[in-house]
């Protein structure tokens, strides 16, 4: 039986913990990997921090619960929530569906654009993935 590859977005930056961040200047969009949504499996509830919270780089801000396990999300990058996604509280299997496009979390407007450096490219983080498949 083959795997399937998970996606990995180009375009975007990627923690080791498997979280994204999609930048577009000084705002970043976040959320988890397509790679840490088909670990998890279906999630079934998604705790986003409230608008006007400050998120810090590698720190815990959120929860996803999926049928197996309830795991924290930990932020790529640190600035301030000036978005999350209300449409997971309805509908929070759009994570496993899409996690690149509706399934985002939250949005970020960054305190440190230069954090994303240290991040990893897609190439970088498909390779992390391949390393770290079961």
């Amino acid at each position: 039986m083959a795997l399937i590859a998970p996606a990995v977005e180009e375009g975007f930056k990627y923690a080791k913990s498997h979280e994204y961040a999609k930048i577009d200047g000084d705002t970043a969009t976040i959320g988890i990997s397509d790679f840490a949504q088909s670990e998890l499996g279906d999630i079934v509830y998604v705790e986003l921090p409230e608008v006007g919270s400050e998120v810090t780089q590698g720190e815990n801000f959120g929860v996803v619960e999926s049928v197996k396990a309830a795991s924290d999300v930990y932020s790529p990058l640190s600035g301030e929530v000036v978005e999350t996604n209300q449409t997971l509280t309805e509908d929070p299997g759009k994570v496993n569906t899409a996690p690149f496009s509706d399934g985002w979390m939250i949005k970020v407007k960054l305190t440190d654009p230069s954090q994303a450096d240290g991040l990893l490219d897609s190439a970088a983080y498909g390779t992390h993935c391949e390393e770290n498949a079961h």
